[in-house]
């Protein structure tokens, strides 16, 4: 930042919050003991210990870290699990055929032995956490350090994994210890009429009506520790489990979410907000956007296609509409200007300090990272995306004994026309996008050699694999397209790349730390990183524009005035409509939004009320404020939560699961 940009600035600095802003914030369960007086002040009615504790069964034993990106929740004695329909999605879309078509049909296990298992996914049970800063911080060698304080949890029992993660910038380390549970079965999901009803049209909207949930069972050992899949595996006997509470919520009702907030950047410069709001999120949405159409075009012209492409299409098209409200809310709030603004006061304090000249360094080292971000980012979402050539380096790195299998579940979903004609579209922006001294060689070679992007795709589609044959995998040009493009990324792109950004790293360590000596009575959090997380807040509704008030409830009523047959999205079951028909469900709730601050990683995260009891399932954001993981505001920040009532009426009217309702426990 320059003097005069300063200068510029100082005028702006009276709009500087002084605090952390109503109900933002994703707080670390170990020390929550911190926030518990507000969290009483807002209806709270249990204590620290009954969220966090290490000495007696706590509301942490009932949340786990779902297939390593999502959360989930015990709700049962043996093992029940409710996550996200989405986060299910991929297991569904495995066990799913033409013939058993689950994600158009639903599954319900109507016996155990009927529950299906899923090689690949595990839960993870947050067993403690612990402050190592000391540890870390003191010794010759920081990464002995951790590995040593890793081995010695990993040691320490059955089916322990651990990881020391760093919190503000290395300001910080926490040991976290998990038990980790690899025999998860499918219970249970809706229809995708229903789990995903709206689908990407209503993906990030408000009003919402997904039912998105899915059921997993969770299986141990004998001795209820755990063990890879076997037919002599039992439910798993949870320490602690949910009870339900079909009450209802209100407007204003307290709520908060336990769970494992993904990734978030409240604490960076004007220069990043800038990038992301301007340059980043743009060229990605573009790129999608291709991308998607291409997909929907295919898919719809076949069920089996569908099938096939339904778990790709809503892996890209979730961050690609959540980057459009990102992207507009950075404009909308005049992000980078606030940012600019407190980086002006900053200056101006941190004169003559440790701190003085810090933030004019890290402007420019960002003016230098930009460009090569930019080319680091464009690859990954052009080259590195067709899946031909992937396939073709996972097949050749592949052992073995693991490449029939591997072949087997790549050609299941793939159909070459399909990506080849997205290869035509990515590469085209690619060549037109990326400056030459970003590109590898073998661009410009093969644009000499083919002359076109379509020719050039006919050579690339034209092997071996492409007909599934796979004796000389390695000398197809499919893989050596990806060879390239992956050892540029690898080598050239992402190496640089880091090391300009680990000096930007270690210049905000000293950042974040000026900032807690800058504003000293602001309660700092520390940015999400997939650890485990409370955040709390109200349920409550917001205005989005002029004149518009959004009601923080959704019911069956909506869901209904959306069904149409005709669209795919919004074709709802026969048997909802039935059920509607008769006149007795008509103001069933469905979803709810609160002020819970959340981020990916939240989806199937239990939504708790005031006495700890399970209310709703986090699932989403609302598009006007997926600016969150950089900047809460929250006059438009919700969360968007499937209403628990909503699930049990699916489950038991819609679905005719009733009797799993048996194992859940009711408060009173």
């Amino acid at each position: 930042m320059t003097i005069r940009k300063i200068a510029a600035a100082l005028a702006a600095i009276a709009l500087l919050l002084p605090a952390v802003r109503a109900d933002e914030g994703m707080w670390l369960p170990m020390l929550i003991s911190q926030r518990i007086e507000h969290m009483h002040e807002k209806g709270f009615t249990l204590g620290a210990e009954d969220i966090y504790s290490i000495n007696q069964a706590s509301l942490k034993d009932a949340v786990v870290l779902f297939g390593g990106g999502c959360t989930g929740e015990v709700v049962s004695p043996e093992g029940l699990l409710f996550t996200n329909h989405h986060c299910g999605y991929g297991q569904i879309q495995k066990h799913s055929s033409v013939e058993h078509d689950y994600l158009r049909d639903g599954f319900w296990a109507l016996s155990r032995e009927e529950e299906l298992p899923n090689p690949g996914l595990s839960v993870k049970f947050l067993e403690y956490m612990q402050d190592v800063t000391a540890e870390v911080s003191s010794a010759s060698d920081g990464q002995a350090a951790i590995d040593s304080l890793v081995t010695a949890a990993e040691t320490a029992g059955k089916g322990l994994s651990a990881s020391v993660e760093e919190f503000y910038y290395g300001n910080q380390y926490f040991l976290f210890v998990y038990k980790e549970f690899t025999d998860v079965r499918l219970v249970g999901a809706p229809p995708s009429s229903i789990g995903k009803f709206g689908g990407d049209t209503d993906n990030w909207m408000w009003p919402r009506h997904t039912g998105d949930f899915s059921i997993f069972r969770i299986y141990a050992g004998p001795d209820n520790e755990p063990a890879e899949y076997s037919e002599d595996n039992v439910p798993y006997r949870p320490k602690k489990y949910f009870r339900i509470s079909t009450a209802g919520v209100q407007e204003g009702d307290f709520t908060f979410i336990y769970g494992f907030p993904g990734s978030t950047r409240e604490y960076v410069t004007s220069d990043e907000v800038r990038y992301i709001g301007e340059i980043s999120d743009p060229a990605k949405i573009a790129l999608r956007t291709m991308r998607l159409e291409i997909m929907k075009k295919y898919m719809d012209s076949s069920q089996d296609l569908r099938i096939r492409y339904s778990s790709k299409y809503a892996s890209v098209s979730n961050a690609w509409k959540k980057w459009q409200g990102e992207a507009g809310g950075i404009e909308r709030n005049g992000t980078v200007a606030e940012k600019e603004a407190y980086e002006a006061g900053f200056a101006g304090w941190a004169a003559g300090t440790r701190y003085d000249g810090l933030l004019d360094r890290l402007d420019s080292l960002y003016k230098v990272l930009e460009p090569l971000n930019f080319a680091r980012e464009y690859t990954y979402e052009t080259a590195l995306t067709v899946e031909l050539p992937g396939f073709a380096t996972a097949y050749c790195n592949a052992a073995e004994e693991d490449r029939e299998e591997l072949a087997s579940d790549f050609y299941k979903d793939w159909w070459l026309p399909l990506d080849k004609e997205c290869f035509i579209a990515v590469m085209g922006a690619y060549a037109e996008n990326v400056p030459e001294k970003f590109r590898p060689a073998y661009f410009d070679s093969s644009m000499v050699r083919y002359g076109s992007i379509p020719a050039w795709a006919d050579a690339v589609f034209g092997g071996d694999l492409s007909k599934g044959e796979l004796t000389d995998a390695a000398d197809d040009p499919a893989y050596a397209f990806r060879k390239a493009f992956a050892d540029h990324y690898n080598n050239v792109l992402l190496p640089e790349y880091r090391r300009i950004n680990g000096e930007i790293t270690a210049l905000y360590k000293d950042y974040m730390r000026g900032q807690m000596e800058f504003e000293p009575d602001k309660a700092f959090y520390p940015d999400a990183n997939l650890t485990l997380r409370v955040a709390y807040g109200n349920v409550a509704g917001y205005a989005p524009a002029d004149g518009v008030w959004y009601k923080p409830v959704s019911t069956l009523n909506g869901i209904m005035e959306k069904d149409n047959p005709d669209i795919f999205d919004y074709d709802v079951p026969q048997k909802l409509r039935e059920l509607y028909a008769t006149g007795l469900y008509d103001d069933v709730p469905v979803c709810f939004i609160a002020t819970n601050h959340t981020s990916g990683g939240n989806s199937g995260s239990p939504v708790i009320d005031a006495d700890g009891n399970l209310i709703g399932l986090n699932f989403d954001r609302v598009w006007e404020g997926t600016m969150s993981d950089i900047a809460f505001d929250p006059a438009f920040c919700r969360n968007i939560c499937l209403d628990i009532r909503y699930l049990l009426f699916v489950m038991d009217k819609v679905c005719g699961a009733g009797a799993l309702l048996n194992e859940l426990e009711f408060a009173e």
